[in-house]
Order: structure tokens, then C-alpha cells, then sequence
């Protein structure tokens, strides 16, 4: 009897934000429906894919020093073929071919279906397309990685907007929005796997439909309305509104819709007039209060997620403490705070004067204490209620300790509630006492007995896939 030729091994690495992930789960995907088997060891692999980053600095030196880690396994481990994709290989193509002759073979934002041809062996070297030529569908093979009761849902590519500190447009491409009944399709396939929690993603969610056809284009609202009634889903998120007058449909939905959770992730980005007016927003403080003050007053339970820039060129001592004040003021569940850094392609970085590196890190180090009160206080008055709470599964802190997250936590961006007084298993909805608070964390008892859903829990894999995840800085404007 003939033996069975084992499985070539690929290994992954996803660097940057919530989207690249989606990419590296389609690329998953090809690779299986290719006949490769996943490995977590990437000295083990035949082929190594990182899905790169390029927004800020940061983000492009982790992603150049992770092709050249994964490049030393060519000479020490099993690789045979280093594939870059993503956005920094689509942002700077003919540099890296020239200067990283250790890679195989390089792929842009929008050639992820391309890695088929290239484990096939039949494929140039370079295969960076338009920006513009894709955009997910239903169809599209993908693998599910990380908490698998959680996905996320890309509902859009690209953006319109021309936020100044912002380069993503440049490497993105346009707007391009997903036809309302293939995102309701794949919310469907998503659940049906046991996916519990749906976390719909773009760069500019509250824009979805505006660049389709008239006769037949969805408003944001009319896809969250869609997807929380026919997708099955526990849960379903909305990530990434850009702050502008909120359409009442679906503030209604986040208000009232048993489903939609009642979270708000809006990236302010800052609360001085004047820098607002640097970075382009296209809007003053006085309309980010309207907003925050209508969101906070017309939905219960509001949680509500923003992010700031300190630092950004032009920023006075005085635009900063009109931040801190305004942060105080809003009193947000969660804030993200990024440091400023320049882009050689964006608009801030001909704006002057610029702020010195040390004076940036201070605006940081402030900022994220005044928030830190605020979070804490926050979690404090969650002392005593009874939260549901989606398990995802041992802490990382210690194995035998399980965690999850409650409605007001989104996934890899927020705290987690640790469980103790009962077992729990992932995938589970359960029912939770809050005993303990900290800055950004909460501990509570299981209380209940049963689960909180009639969704399948997520069957276990044999493998698991282990994507690095590096946070960009002011991703999504």
C-alpha cells in the first residue's frame, strides 16, 4: 500500500489591526482549500506569511523586523518560501523587492486570494495589484483564529476621508462597501460555526452604502438591523464611527435591538478646535459634545470607546489641557491614547511646528492617568451587578483561571472579566456576579447553572493558530 505523502506546513504571522486579521483568516483559508496544514511552529513551516502593517512607524519596524526573524528560519529551519502580504508591501513594493532579497514572493491589501497561485509554485515574484480590486465575500475561504465565539465582520474597504495625520486611503484605496445580502451571508456562516459575538469593522463604518449605486444602496443601519435579526448571533458589535450626526435608526438599534450591543466605538482623535481643523476632521468640538451628549442621553447602558492623538504637529500646551478637560468632561468607558508620529506621505507632517518626543510621551503619560481614574471609577459601579459574560477561555495570567468579556468589553481592545465560583467553558454565555474591580479588569462569581444561549458552543480545533497582533496607532479616523 502506497504511504501518504504528509501535508506541506504553513505558518502565519498578522501583524496590525482588527482588518489585517480578516485578510490573514481568508489567506488561511487558501491555504487550507491548498492542501497545507497550519502550524503554530514557524520553525517547522515550509512556507512563512506575514501580513504586514505599514501605518506608523511603529507598526513598520515591527513588520520589517518580523520578515527578517522569519527569514533566518530559510537558513535554520524548514522555510522554503517567505511570502510578505499587506499593507506595507503595498505601500512600498519596488523598496522591499530591492532591499529584502530573502523574500519569495510579495502581495498587497488586495491579493489575498493571489497565495493560492503562489503554493502552487506558478506565481512572479510580485504580485502587488490595485488596492482597489478587492473586497471580501461570503464565498471567500476564511478560518476563524483567536476566541472563536468571537469573529470579526469587514463590512467595507478602504476610505474617503482625507484626515490629515492618515495614510490609509493611499494604500487602501476608495471606499468600497460590501453589498448588504453577502455581509448577511457571511454573518450567517460565522454563526453557524458557533461564532456568538459579531464585531462589524471598516475603516469608516458609519460611510457603509454611501459609495454604492442608489437603487441599491444599504444605509449602516439597515445592515445592523439585517445581520442582528437573520444571523443568529448573541451579539453584535459596531466598531469605528466617525463623528458626525448619527443616523436615529441607529441610535435606536443600539438603544432598543436585544442583540446590538450597546457600545460606541468613535474615534474623536482630539478636542481643541484648532487641531481638529490641522487634522482635518471636518468638524468642531462643539458637534463631538452634541454627539457624545445624544449617544450618552438616548441609549442605556451606553459604553462608550474613543481614541486620541497627543502630539500631532501644531498641538499647544493649551489644545492638550482642552483634551484632558473634555475627556474629563465625557467621562468615556474606554480611550485609547496614541502617540503622534510622521508620515512621510500625510498631511501632518508638513504642518509645524512639531512637538519634541519627550513633550509627547508627558501629553501621554497625563492623559492615560486622567483616564484611569475615570475607568476605574467606572468599573467600581459594576460592583454587585449580575453581567453576562462570553467566555473565551483560560487567562493569560494563569491557566487555570478562565476569562471573558461582558457587553461594555470588545475583544482584544478592552479588560476581560475573570471567572471564579464554577466552571466554565469557552463559547459559554454565562451569568456573572462583579466581586472586584481594578483600573481596566473585573472578577466575578458564576452564578448560574446553564448557558445563556441556544447557539452551538464552538467545537474545539486540533490546532490552533497563534496570529501576533500589533495595535496601530489612530487606525481608523
Amino acid at each position: 500500500m502506497p504511504s501518504v505523502k504528509p501535508k506541506k506546513k504553513i505558518h502565519f504571522v498578522s501583524l496590525g489591526c482588527p482588518k489585517n486579521r480578516v485578510d490573514t483568516e481568508v489567506m488561511l483559508g487558501v491555504a487550507q482549500d491548498g492542501g497545507f496544514e497550519l502550524t503554530t511552529e514557524a520553525d517547522e513551516a515550509e512556507v512563512i506569511v506575514v501580513n504586514t502593517c505599514g501605518f506608523i512607524g511603529e507598526a513598520k519596524k515591527e513588520s520589517i523586523d518580523t520578515i527578517f526573524e522569519m527569514a533566518e528560519l530559510k537558513k535554520v529551519g524548514s522555510c522554503e518560501k517567505l511570502v510578505v502580504t499587506g499593507c506595507l508591501s503595498q505601500r512600498y513594493p519596488t523598496e522591499l523587492s530591492q532591499q529584502m532579497p530573502e523574500v519569495d514572493h510579495f502581495l498587497g491589501t488586495s491579493d489575498m486570494l493571489k497565495l493560492g497561485k503562489v503554493l502552487k509554485g506558478k506565481a512572479d515574484r510580485m504580485l502587488v495589484g490595485n488596492p482597489a480590486d478587492w473586497v471580501i465575500k461570503a464565498s471567500d475561504p476564511r478560518i476563524i483564529t483567536g476566541a472563536r465565539a468571537s469573529a470579526y465582520l469587514k463590512i467595507a474597504e478602504g476610505c474617503n476621508r482625507s484626515c490629515a495625520f492618515c495614510t490609509i486611503p493611499q494604500f487602501r484605496g476608495k471606499q468600497r462597501s460590501r453589498p448588504i445580502d453577502d455581509v448577511v451571508r457571511e454573518a450567517k456562516q460565522l454563526a453557524q460555526q458557533g461564532v456568538l459575538e459579531l464585531n462589524l469593522i471598516s475603516q469608516d463604518t458609519i460611510a457603509y452604502g454611501r459609495d454604492q449605486a442608489r437603487d441599491e444602496r444599504s444605509t449602516l443601519a439597515e445592515l445592523v438591523q439585517r445581520v442582528a435579526d437573520e444571523s443568529g448571533a448573541k451579539w453584535v458589535r459596531v466598531f469605528y464611527l466617525y463623528p458626525e450626526k448619527i443616523d436615529e435608526a441607529l441610535v435606536d438599534l443600539l438603544a432598543n435591538h436585544p442583540r446590538v450591543v450597546p457600545y460606541v466605538d468613535m474615534p474623536l482623535q482630539h478636542a481643541s478646535d484648532a487641531m481638529l481643523k490641522k487634522m482635518k476632521r471636518g468638524h468642531g468640538k462643539d458637534r463631538q459634545k452634541r454627539v457624545v451628549d445624544h449617544m450618552r442621553s438616548s441609549i442605556p447602558d451606553l459604553v462608550f470607546r474613543t481614541a486620541f492623538i497627543v502630539g500631532h504637529p501644531g498641538e499647544t500646551e493649551e489644545d492638550f489641557a482642552e483634551l484632558v478637560d473634555f475627556v474629563e468632561w465625557a467621562k468615556f468607558d474606554h480611550v485609547g491614547v496614541f502617540r503622534y508620529s510622521d508620515e512621510e506621505t500625510s498631511g501632518s507632517t508638513k504642518i509645524e511646528p512639531k512637538v519634541a518626543e519627550k513633550t509627547i510621551a508627558s501629553r501621554w503619560r497625563k492623559l492615560m492617568a486622567a483616564q484611569r481614574k475615570i475607568a476605574r471609577a467606572k468599573n467600581k459601579a459594576l460592583l454587585g451587578r449580575e453581567l453576562e459574560v462570553l467566555v473565551e477561555g483560560p487567562s493569560e495570567e494563569h491557566e487555570l483561571v478562565m476569562q471573558g468579556r461582558y457587553a461594555g468589553q470588545a475583544p482584544e481592545i478592552d479588560g476581560h472579566v475573570y471567572l471564579s465560583g464554577g466552571e466554565a467553558l469557552p463559547g459559554q454565555m454565562r451569568k456573572v456576579r462583579v466581586t472586584q474591580a481594578a483600573d481596566y479588569d473585573l472578577v466575578g462569581e458564576i452564578i448560574d447553572e446553564e448557558t445563556f444561549t441556544d447557539a452551538p458552543a464552538p467545537k474545539p480545533k486540533k490546532r490552533r493558530v497563534s496570529l501576533k497582533v500589533v495595535g496601530t496607532q489612530g487606525d481608523n479616523a
